[in-house]
């Protein structure tokens, strides 16, 4: 018995078009909701999610028997962090703020055992290892693990070729909003700038093999993506989600006007 299959990686390297959403509430319930909406993954967010560590853990055990990938994106890439989300049983990581290749060889260190990083073996306490019921885990579980960084700034940009290279990585994500407010358009995410910065991203991630990723919560944007090569996407967060929903029944049944809103980002 191996590490379980990382299906998110395996259709990356296909070449099959992967379709997320973002789970932000910081429930499991929420995410086991989400699970069966028929993504290809979500991602349970620690960044700006309120998400502690067990809260964590119980959305990707919620996730663990259901078609949708768990990505998590811890609130920075440290080595401790990871060591404990890998040990949950997370396979598929999104580390936010990479603007150099030295970050992103310490990530691919970090998430893996030794002699190819730093990760601890003590997965036979946790999920990773069906709680030290998988006998070769220990032997597969490089293999399955996805890194994903994040290039949201004009340093990330100007080593993107250096980032992309290094291997271990597995695609390159942009974060427009920040990308964007590092630009100097704060709030602006679909200025013309910031779009042709992310075909250049998309450009030289592509020339070194590896996908590309980025998000949003705007359907005109995403096909805009789409079109500039993006391999995966989320289109919205369960957050947005809800307060439309709730929003548009309330003034839908009042028959008030309903507004698309701008809001902090997203």
């Amino acid at each position: 018995m191996a590490a379980p299959k990382n299906a998110f990686k395996a259709a990356l390297r296909e070449g099959r078009f992967q379709l997320g959403l973002w789970a932000a509430v910081g429930s499991p319930y929420a995410a086991e909701i989400l699970s069966t909406s028929g993504y290809d993954w979500l991602l349970i967010d620690g960044e700006h999610g309120p998400n502690d560590m067990p809260m964590i853990s119980a959305q990707i055990g919620a996730l663990r028997h259901s078609p949708t990938h768990a990505m998590v994106r811890p609130p920075m890439g440290e080595a401790w962090l990871l060591k404990q989300l890998l040990d949950q049983g997370a396979q598929t990581f999104l580390i936010p703020m990479v603007e150099s290749a030295e970050q992103a060889k310490a990530l691919v260190r970090a998430l893996r055992y030794p002699p190819h990083g730093i990760r601890g073996v003590g997965a036979g306490l946790g999920r990773a290892s069906d709680f030290n019921r998988t006998p070769d885990y220990l032997a597969t579980a490089n293999d399955e693990v996805c890194l994903i960084v994040q290039v949201e700034s004009r340093a990330g940009f100007a080593a993107i070729d250096d980032i992309a290279a290094v291997e271990g990585v597995d695609g390159v994500f942009i974060g427009p909003s920040d990308l964007a407010a590092d630009m100097g358009l704060l709030g602006d995410p679909g200025a013309p700038e910031v779009l042709a910065t992310i075909g250049k991203i998309f450009e030289r991630t592509k020339a070194h093999g590896k996908a590309r990723g980025i998000m949003t919560v705007s359907l005109q944007q995403a096909e805009v993506y789409r079109d500039l090569g993006a391999d995966f996407m989320a289109i919205g967060t369960d957050v947005n989600c809800l307060v439309s929903a709730v929003e548009t029944l309330r003034r839908t049944f009042l028959g008030e006007t309903v507004t698309e809103k701008r809001g902090g980002g997203y």
